[in-house]
Order: C-alpha cells, then sequence, then structure tokens
C-alpha cells in the first residue's frame, strides 16, 4: 500500500505545500497565501484546511498519510516550539502540537532555511552526500547544516545562521540582527546592490583604470538596480560591474572557506534568488575561499543547488520520514 506525507515550507508572504509519496516522488504541489493578520492566529488553520481539502481531493484516507513536516522561518526548539517567528507575528507558538491538533496527523517541524538544506541532501544536490552545508542567498543569506543526514539545529534551534557571520570588523552600518559587518550586509541580493552603490557612490579611484571603467559602468542605467542586474553586466564584460561581484563572491568564499574549516562537510550547497547567477558564482568566490580554507577542507566540492523553490517541501517531508 503506497504513504503519503505532506512537505510544508512556510514564508511570510506564501506558504508552500507538497504531497509526497514516501520513497520521495513528488505528487503535487501549491501554495497558499499565509495570513499574518491578528498575530498570524490564522496560518496553522489555513494549512490544516490546504491539507484536509487536498486529501479529500485524492480520495485518500487518514491511515493512507504519513503525517506532515513543516519548515518556519525561526528557531525551532526539539519539540517542534518556534521562539519568535516575527515575520509572522508569532511569539512562542507549539507548531508542533498545534498542526498535529488540527489536522490528527503527526507533525514534524524545523527552520525553513535547515529542511531547505535537508531537501537538497535528499533529492538535491547533496544526494548521495552524508555531510554538507547549503548556503541561500536571497533577500538575506540563510544556511542549513547536515551532518550523517541529520539537521544540526544547535542548542536552541539557531545553528546554521550564515548570513550572520561577521565578516567585516569596520563596518558602520547596522545588519538587520543589530550586529554590524555581517555575511549578509554583503553577499545577500540587497548586500549586493548595497555594495554596488557604495562602490559608484565613492569619490574617483586613484587607479585610472577603474575611475574610467565606473564612468562607463552600465550599472549606472538601471532604472532599479538589482543583484541580478549586477551580475548580468559582469557577465556581458562590464569591468566595473565585474569588480563588484569580484569583491562580494571573495567575501563569500572567505565565509564558507571559515564554516569549511569548523564542519567539514563533504560538499557546500549554494541556493536561493541570486544563485541562478550560475557558474560565475561559483568562480568569483574561489579565491575567497581558498585563501581561508583549512588545507585538509580543500577539497570540499561547491554546488549549485537544484530544487530551487521545492527544497522545503521536499525537506519537509524527509524530515517527517526521519
Amino acid at each position: 500500500m503506497k504513504r503519503y506525507g505532506y512537505g510544508v515550507d512556510l514564508g511570510g508572504t506564501t506558504c508552500k505545500l507538497g504531497l509526497f509519496e514516501t520513497d520521495g516522488k513528488l505528487v503535487d504541489k501549491w501554495e497558499i497565501p499565509t495570513n499574518i493578520s491578528d498575530e498570524g492566529k490564522y496560518i496553522l488553520p489555513d494549512i490544516a484546511e490546504a491539507i484536509r481539502k487536498k486529501t479529500a481531493e485524492l480520495s485518500l484516507k487518514k491511515g493512507d498519510l504519513w503525517g506532515a513536516g513543516i519548515g518556519v522561518p525561526g528557531a525551532v526548539d526539539q519539540n517542534g516550539v518556534v521562539n519568535r517567528c516575527v515575520n509572522l507575528g508569532w511569539g512562542v507558538k507549539d507548531v508542533r502540537g498545534e498542526l498535529s491538533e488540527l489536522t490528527g496527523l503527526s507533525v514534524r517541524v524545523a527552520n525553513d532555511a535547515n529542511i531547505a538544506a535537508l531537501g537538497e541532501a535528499w533529492m538535491g544536490a547533496g544526494k548521495g552526500f552524508s555531510s554538507i552545508v547549503m548556503v541561500t542567498l536571497g533577500t538575506g543569506v540563510g544556511g542549513g547544516v547536515i551532518i550523517d543526514g541529520k539537521i544540526l539545529n544547535g542548542f536552541n534551534g539557531a545553528a546554521g545562521e550564515m548570513g550572520h557571520i561577521r565578516v567585516n570588523p569596520d563596518e558602520t552600518v547596522p545588519c538587520n540582527c543589530g550586529n554590524k559587518g555581517c555575511l549578509e550586509q554583503y553577499a545577500s541580493a540587497t548586500g549586493i546592490v548595497r555594495m554596488a552603490k557604495l562602490r559608484l557612490q565613492e569619490n574617483a579611484s586613484k587607479d585610472q583604470k577603474w575611475a574610467n571603467a565606473k564612468k562607463d559602468s552600465a550599472l549606472w542605467h538601471h532604472e532599479i538596480l538589482t543583484a541580478k542586474d549586477v551580475f548580468d553586466d559582469a557577465k556581458a564584460g562590464d569591468a566595473f560591474a565585474g569588480k563588484v561581484v569580484h569583491e562580494v563572491c571573495t567575501i563569500l568564499g572567505s565565509a564558507i572557506g571559515s564554516v569549511c574549516n569548523i564542519i567539514n562537510p563533504e560538499a557546500i550547497l549554494i541556493g536561493g534568488g541570486v544563485s541562478k547567477a550560475g557558474l560565475i558564482l561559483l568562480s568569483e568566490l574561489e579565491e575567497g575561499f581558498h585563501q581561508s580554507v583549512f588545507h585538509a577542507c580543500r577539497n570540499t566540492k561547491i554546488l549549485l543547488a537544484t530544487l530551487g523553490n521545492d527544497a522545503g517541501i521536499y525537506g519537509g517531508v524527509k524530515l517527517l520520514l526521519d
């Protein structure tokens, strides 16, 4: 008899859901809006209703279902209790207990970046490796660590916060976390744009070559500059955009090298929207990586993640099966 499980990836705007067979085959996937009104009190009931509807639509019985695994944007303890999800309006919330009561199913809960890493390790670019680190480059920088096929949660569920590794002690602008000089301020999509604008606004370089490159750069001509624009212009041969890409990727590579020195994973996977830049991202971070990585960790593979926005739902159901 086939058994099924639900993978749920809860974000501040949308909630992604997937129905899987227990061998990892994706049967169906869909999204619902995340209703964060009234301190997010409708979120879990909405997820439970979405699961109920899909179960009825496919004429599945309760005995056919293994349960549901859900990733949430916050620190999660071993009991499935979330301690503060600012983007959802939650304080301390027993996600596991509440969703289980609403659905009548077994429920597992973990941080959203961690389940994305678990999904990639199971069915994505990390398949075949026992230990991986995933770095997600989006609006912020997130991360997850998988050791011997299991999520490394840390003391209170906050392990894998790659974005808040301090990479510049001289930074004067605070990160969203309150600290200064975090990786997120340089290698996230918003950080890359910030660095491009800073470099464009600097006084003329003493190096006439780069002063001319800045003057002629296509980066000046985007109505709303994005990280994609910076990488696309660099790929097109814009020397100044290339200089910005090299700078931010060197910082990223150095941080990844430091992570490898501590975790010693078989592979580093890079996902998130910025990873769509492709091979230029991997080639440009090599210098920073090799400058900081310990010699015994130099053979760590650095790969692009492959599951995209589906990584979280794959990870959710894998969390359940484990």
